[in-house]
């Protein structure tokens, strides 16, 4: 029997403007999947709980300030990777304080639900979309 996967625990928000546009950043090069879009977020802390890990992980990256009662739980990934597994719960967020801006040199873009698709995605991301596109419509 082969060893079990270690499960990586991350969260991620999709950040949703006044326009029901949704923010992507894209991984910077030197980092593993580089390249490919994905939804703010990052890995669970010890004795961090979900919610707290994205108001710390939104602000180192993105420089806004968002509350708890703003994040709301919408669908999970569950993906097996080479090297781990990963257990991804996505929130959705409508409100927050301050501008996005890129503070990690990643880019960034808001995108129409109906144009997520088209953007390339780290394989635990893809089953997220059809919640999104359910949630916010095209």
């Amino acid at each position: 029997m082969a060893d079990p996967l270690k499960l990586l625990l991350v969260v991620a928000v999709a950040l949703v403007d006044t326009d029901g546009r949704v923010l992507l950043a894209q991984r910077p090069p030197g980092k593993t999947l580089a390249g490919l879009w994905e939804f703010p977020g990052g890995k669970i802390e010890p004795g961090e709980r979900p919610e707290e890990t994205l108001i710390r992980e939104l602000a180192e990256e993105l420089g806004i300030a968002v509350k708890e009662p703003c994040l709301a739980p919408l669908t999970f990934a569950s993906h097996a990777y080479e090297h781990f597994h990963l257990l991804m719960p996505l929130y959705i967020c409508r409100r927050w304080e301050g501008s996005v801006q890129a503070r990690e040199g990643q880019a960034l873009k808001w995108v129409r639900p109906r144009d997520l698709a088209r953007y390339p995605m780290p394989p635990a991301d893809l089953p997220l979309l059809p919640a999104i596109v359910d949630l916010l419509g095209p």
